[in-house]
């Protein structure tokens, strides 16, 4: 990988863990949510104009991405609900490379060495040890973790779909800019059912919020898409799962939340483990 593609990811999963932490800190998590997909629509807008029609191989790509980025989100809000960042945020980022792993080895008859066995290993321990990590209230919180999960299935999912589509696409940041431009859109018209004033609540109150939480983050999956394009997606998201370390850093010592001897192994061993398999494929 190319020392600029590198540093265009670091800065990637520092961007990803930032915004992550501004939706869990908040005391409104609908709100927080809803204000950050509205923030990339300016950005997605001043990026169209610069950038080709992405090829007509890439639509069905983008289609599905759009429906998993909107399940992403949706769920990745329930799971800041009822769970610390620090148990949420290691669980949904370290489960991806896990499912990728199973899903090779029993649908697309992949063989794995014995090291990517063992990361295999490795990170299944430390996902699975998460969910005894107890919340703030010190208790025990599975529902967060199973939410976590679950938000890390979509994860899995619309990372190697918008990688694939970015690459047929010839353009990676006019694909996202559509990508986002229309979940955007969907989102908004979700939230105006689900929880009606939600957006106008956003658009009166929350500008600001908005546009630093979404600028963050569509800053943070533009490099992330462009990075796709330029090195193998495997590596690519093996340096992205350093959004752990600073999301961890990030509930510890802007958010209040308790760092014991359980999360800092639990994520120290998934870390290792989604390194240690990426490096290895």
């Amino acid at each position: 990988m190319e020392p600029i593609v590198f540093a265009a990811v670091l800065l990637a999963a520092a961007l990803h863990a930032t915004w992550n932490a501004i939706v869990k800190g908040s005391g409104n998590k609908h709100v927080s949510m809803t204000a950050v997909v509205m923030g990339h629509v300016p950005l997605a807008l001043i990026a169209l104009p610069f950038c080709p029609l992405p090829a007509p191989a890439s639509w069905p790509y983008l289609a599905a991405g759009i429906l998993l980025h909107v399940g992403y989100q949706l769920f990745l809000m329930v799971s800041y609900r009822v769970g610390d960042l620090t148990q949420v945020y290691p669980i949904a980022r370290g489960i991806a490379p896990l499912l990728v792993a199973v899903v090779s080895v029993i649908f697309l008859n992949v063989s794995l060495s014995s090291n990517e066995l063992l990361a295999v290993l490795i990170i299944g321990v430390g996902i699975m040890s998460l969910v005894f990590v107890r919340g703030s209230d010190g208790l025990r919180n599975g529902t967060g973790a199973l939410m976590a999960v679950i938000t890390g299935c979509f994860i899995a999912a619309y990372s190697l779909v918008d990688g694939l589509g970015a690459r047929e696409a010839g353009t990676a940041v006019g694909f996202y800019a559509w990508l986002t431009l229309i979940d955007a859109v969907i989102f908004m018209a979700i939230m105006r059912v689900w929880r009606p004033g939600t957006v106008t609540e956003v658009v009166k109150n929350h500008a600001r919020f908005s546009v630093l939480g979404g600028g963050a983050s569509f800053v943070a999956y533009a490099l992330a898409i462009w990075a796709f394009t330029q090195a193998p997606i495997a590596l690519v998201t093996a340096v992205r799962e350093t959004s752990i370390i600073f999301a961890l850093l990030i509930g510890v010592f802007f958010l209040g939340e308790r760092l014991n001897l359980l999360k800092l192994c639990s994520t120290a061993m998934t870390i290792f483990g989604v390194m240690l398999l990426r490096l290895n494929r």
